[in-house]
């Protein structure tokens, strides 16, 4: 058994209600990612996102009935990371607020990490549960503290590259503190890689005013939204930004497999409404 391979149950049970506001999203993304692991024809192996799910005691079906939307969001993620650190196999790679997410050891299982360091950022209350269930490992370091404090930048070791993923961040922040924290990346790491995915502006709105997953939560706001060509053109707008590429959404089962068909993009209204995975290249 490695820890990419994990026991059937680690610990027991502890409260996922230590967690609220933006934080308690990352609770979200845990059932629908772990709902899709535990499916025999689940598009994700993930057993770590399964013992957290059947770990952390929660209210999850607040969330509604899982889908595969963080499934997948996860898949693209963790194909841009392996084709860096194929490339780069020294590298670094900084996970932005990143939750309850068990993508070190998706990649650790296919031998991408054994010469990277993994730094793993987020506030207090989600890095206490992060330390108390997943398993400690040399490469990982934790820095508990928010994506927009710009110390964690003076910790990162770039000399061998640095991929930075922000998978459920910027929707969350305002506008400014958004384009802020991708401008402050790409000078201070250049000839990395920063990946992040946006939700379009309509649904933006929408959160300002209230969505509700069920009748018992609500979302939090979303003030960031752009379009697919909003984040593409952001390699005109922010000096240091070489190229940027609207990733494609891996195809899921039913529904979710048409909606990431390519020709739907050749629809203008369908193109700018719909949510969208961005890779940067710094320069």
């Amino acid at each position: 058994m490695t820890q990419a391979d994990p026991p059937s149950l680690r610990s027991p049970q502890i409260h996922g209600t230590t967690l609220d506001g933006v934080s308690a999203t990352t609770l979200w993304t845990l059932h629908n990612r772990g709902s899709e692991a535990k499916r025999s024809d689940g598009l994700i192996r993930d057993p770590w996102a399964v013992v957290l799910l059947d770990t952390i005691s929660y209210d999850y079906l607040k969330f509604g009935t899982p889908n595969q939307s963080h499934a997948v969001r996860a898949i693209a993620f963790d194909a841009a990371t392996r084709d860096y650190l194929t490339s780069h196999p020294k590298a670094s790679v900084v996970a932005l607020a990143e939750g309850l997410q068990t993508s070190f050891w998706r990649l650790d299982r296919d031998g991408l990490l054994a010469q990277s360091t993994w730094y793993s950022i987020d506030l207090e209350p989600v890095m206490e549960l992060r330390n108390r269930l997943l398993p400690a490992d040399d490469r990982i370091v934790g820095l508990a503290q928010s994506a927009l404090d710009r110390s964690w930048m003076d910790r990162v070791d770039s000399t061998e590259g640095v991929f930075i993923t922000a998978e459920g961040l910027l929707m969350y922040l305002e506008p400014e503190e958004a384009l802020g924290l991708i401008a402050d990346c790409a000078a201070r790491f250049p000839g990395g890689r920063m990946m992040f995915d946006s939700v379009p502006r309509w649904f933006s709105a929408r959160t300002l005013k209230g969505v509700k997953l069920s009748s018992r939560y609500l979302v939090p706001p979303m003030p960031f939204g752009q379009s697919v060509d909003d984040a593409v053109a952001l390699a005109d707008v922010i000096p240091g930004i070489r190229a940027a590429h609207d990733v494609r959404s891996p195809r899921g089962r039913g529904w979710w497999r048409l909606a990431a068909a390519p020709v739907l993009d050749r629809i203008g209204p369908l193109r700018r409404s719909r949510p969208s995975i961005t890779l940067l290249e710094f320069g």
